[in-house]
Formats: structure tokens, sequence, C-alpha cells
């Protein structure tokens, strides 16, 4: 068969299109940086209508970068960040910006419901612990302070889901990004008045839209969305997927015995499995990809955010006259570094912690002889700490992997990705391509529209690896005493 699939993939902090032929090669790829509004502080909002235009922009780009005919793009696919909370009316308009996952505005509800047991009692359903970012705890904040944009409501989207609706005209939820909500019963698979009871949002039921797979027909382009795109009318556009299950399927996320990692705004840290595990020292179970799968996931925006904040707040002006070879650049900053020779700590809980209290981000150990490039350095081992933090939480409910698979914008630094094989000390294997979240929409875009049968066959067809990063057993020991001091750390301020 000769043809294409097109990927589409909004996450926090930047939105991307890409192309691929039907065995996963990119062939074009376009990218939009996203606006992030913060009229506050703990808001985290987007302009959906400008995600919306971003979306139909780069989709022309694609069409006339790669130079195809826009009737050989079999099917779409789009995948976007989890939670949040995109309210539309019912001709599909925002009544408001959209929330991203990171806002913690909602926090005292969060505190509130744990404080009347409700995260237990919500827990053997939802599979899930509570956190500000969901779309519960921001449904029950927007419903006291801004009761006008709740009324004018008629659906509550994610945000995959959204852009879903501009290209078909249809409203659906699509089961994995739902299942991630606290909004239906993980284990049932299912919305459950029960659920929302307990949360006080029985009257938000009608507001959830009808649930849809992520291999299922969603609709197809509609006549006005290819006026705006480029693409044909009547294309079909597949139900999508959560990206942590898109950068899964991407890296091969198949069965039991892989575990996956991504190093992204957030950092999610992952395995699936046939039986849901329901606990409360986990973050979340939601629903996988593949009928009768679940996903196990330990996660906090505490990833490369956190280097996007630095080197805007400290970088920009080398950013800037850079260009291209800026990241090149940093790559070097962090090589020159001695691991040993650095005592730095960074926690990088700017957007949020995973930890039980809110921590705040420091820097901790500076002395006069320490470096601009020691600070760099700091900043990415804190970050794969963090990551540590979450794997060795999975490591309690499974065997250690022999290979931890990763996506993300951190695999595309070698140093970096060598960090993080050093501290793990499990080697570390990087998928083919640069845009293995919109590789995973299209791969559902493939199952929809029958170029395979099922994920499994996708995944032999589409994914391949590009390198492997083994530990080195020296630096490997040194970073278990260096890991221990940043628990160490951690630990001190959470006791005060």
């Amino acid at each position: 068969m000769i043809g294409y699939l097109l990927g589409i993939d909004h996450g926090g902090s930047v939105s991307k299109v890409a192309l691929f032929d039907i065995y996963g090669n990119e062939i074009a790829v376009a990218f939009r940086d996203v606006e992030l509004i913060q009229p506050f502080n703990g808001w985290s909002e987007r302009d959906a209508g400008q995600m919306w235009k971003d979306s139909c922009e780069m989709i022309r780009e694609i069409i006339s970068k790669s130079g195809i005919d826009s009737t050989q793009i079999i099917a779409v696919g789009c995948t976007g960040h989890g939670n949040g909370l995109y309210l539309v009316d019912g001709n599909g308009t925002p009544v408001r910006n959209a929330i991203n996952s990171s806002d913690y505005r909602a926090q005292q509800y969060i505190d509130n419901w744990k404080t009347n047991g409700i995260d237990t009692i919500s827990l053997p359903l939802t599979a899930q612990c509570l956190w500000p970012g969901q779309p519960n705890a921001l449904m029950a904040w927007l419903r006291e302070h801004e009761p006008e944009a709740v009324s004018k409501a008629k659906w509550v989207l994610m945000a995959k889901d959204y852009i879903r609706m501009k290209l078909t005209g249809q409203f659906w939820a699509e089961i994995t990004d739902m299942s991630g909500t606290s909004l239906m019963n993980v284990i049932t698979g299912r919305y459950d008045d029960q659920v929302l009871n307990i949360f006080g949002l029985d009257q938000i039921k009608s507001m959830l839209p009808p649930l849809i797979g992520s291999a299922d027909l969603a609709g197809h382009i509609t006549k006005e969305a290819a006026l705006l795109t480029g693409l044909q009318v009547g294309t079909p556009v597949a139900g999508g997927m959560f990206d942590i299950d898109a950068c899964g399927l991407a890296s091969g996320l198949i069965d039991e015995n892989q575990m996956s990692l991504v190093a992204g705004t957030w950092g999610n840290n992952q395995y699936i499995a046939q039986t849901p595990l329901v606990d409360k020292d986990l973050f979340m179970t939601s629903l996988y990809s593949m009928p009768g799968w679940y996903l196990m996931l330990e996660g906090s925006p505490t990833s490369v955010s956190n280097l996007e904040w630095f080197i805007k707040t400290f970088l920009s002006k080398e950013k800037e006259e850079m260009g291209d070879r800026f990241f090149n650049w940093m790559n070097e900053q962090v090589a020159s570094v001695v691991p040993e020779t650095s005592n730095i700590l960074f926690l990088p809980f700017l957007y949020g912690c995973n930890e039980k209290v809110n921590l705040k981000a420091c820097f901790y150990g500076f002395e006069g002889i320490n470096t601009r490039n020691e600070m760099i350095h700091s900043v990415y081992e804190g970050i794969v700490f963090s990551h540590k933090y979450h794997v060795d939480r999975l490591l309690k409910f499974r065997d250690k992997p022999e290979v931890i698979r990763c996506t993300g914008g951190a695999t595309r630094s070698a140093v970096w990705m060598q960090i993080f094989a050093d501290i793990m000390g499990i080697p570390m294997e990087i998928p083919e391509g640069t845009q293995l979240g919109a590789l995973g929409a299209a791969m559902a875009a493939a199952v929809c529209s029958g170029v395979y049968r099922d994920f499994p066959e996708a995944v032999k067809k589409m994914v391949r690896i590009h390198q492997r990063f083994d530990p080195n057993p020296d630096r490997s020991s040194f970073y278990e005493k260096k890991y221990q001091q940043y628990r160490n750390l951690v630990q001190c301020f959470v006791s005060k």
C-alpha cells in the first residue's frame, strides 16, 4: 500500500504535526510553540482558538513541505497532553481559555477532598491519586469562581479531543484520555454516577461526551476543516489517544516486560499490564490504547519544563545568538563537568512536586568555586533524579526491566541520555524519529483505516530503535550516593 498517515500532537509547551509513511518513517514535521497564559500565580492556560489555528497552519505546511497530494493521506490521528480542561459550547466554541494540566489553582479542593477522605473513597473506582490539574478539581473550582463559564459550556473535552472535534464536527471523549481524569470508573471502563457523586459533580454528567476507542473511527474531515487545512474532505480521523499512550506505543510498549519513560513537559514513567493496579502509592492507572490493557504511571511536571525555564531565564541571549547551534553548545557545557567534582543539587519543582507536600524548586550546595556549567549540569541531573524517584516507585510493583525505552525532548541530547542511564543503572533505548507522540497518533490512524489490523502489528512495522545507552558502572555507583543526597535534601524539606 502506498500512502501516508498524519499525526497531530498538542503537548504542554510545543504543538507538532508530522507526516509518516506506513512504515513509520518521518516525511515532514511542523512545530508551533505554545504561548502560555499565566494571569495569576498557579494558573496555566492557553488559547484553544489559537491552538486550532496553529493546527491548520501546520497541516498546510506539512503538505507543502512534503510535496505530496493530500489525497495520499490515508487517515489522521490526534494526541495531546492529558487532563487540564477544554470547555466548549454546543457549536464547539471555547467558553473560556483552555486550562493546562500544570495548573494548580484548584489545590485547595484537593486538600479539602483529602482531609475529608475523598481520595480513599474514590481510589478503588478511579485508580488515581488526586491532583489539581485534573478536570474534576478544575470543574469544582470553576463552578464556584466562574459559574457563567460552566453555564455556557456544553461539553468537557481534552486537548486532542478538541482538535479532533474541529476536524470532524463530532463530539467524542477518547477513552485513554478520559480514563486519566478521575471522571470515570477505570476498572469498568465506563462513566460512573458514583464517581461524579463523590466529587459533587453530578451536574456535569450530561457534559461528558460518549466514549470512543483509540483506533475507532471518530469521523471524517469536514468541508470546513478541509478548506482550512488542505486535507481532503472525507479523510478518516481516528479516536487518537492520551500522549502517554502515544509515546508508549511509539517506543514499542506492547507487553508487560517493557517500561517506557517520557522526558517532556511532564516526566512520565510507565508500564502496561492486563490487570489494573490500584494502590495509594501509585500516581495513576489508566486504560491503555490496546483493549484489555492498563497503563500504570508515575509522573509529575518535574521534567524538561524545568530546563526550559532555566534557558529562558538565564540563557535567552545565548539561545538567540546561537540559533540552531544552541543545544549542541548546551551539551558541550554539560559534558565539560565531571560529576564527581560538583556537589550542586537541583530540585526540579518549578511547576509542581512529586512529594506529598507542595515543595518549591531550589539549587542547593553552591560554593564560590562553582561555575555556570555546573549549574546547568545540576538541572540535567535533578530532572533525572526526579524520574528515578518515579521509576523506583513503579519497581515496588514489578520486576526491574532489562531496558527502558525513552521519548521526549531530552532524548535529543546524547549527553543527557547517558546521565539517565548512569543514574537509573538501566540501559536506555531511543526509538527512531523525532516526533514520537505524533507517531503514536499516526499508529491509531493506521489501525483505524485498516493499514494494520491492531497496535502490535503497527508497532512491529512502524517502530525501530535508533540508539542505546548503557550505564557506566563506576558512574552509576557514584550516582547512587548522590541520588541519596538528593532524597535526603527533599526529605529535609518535607519534615519541616
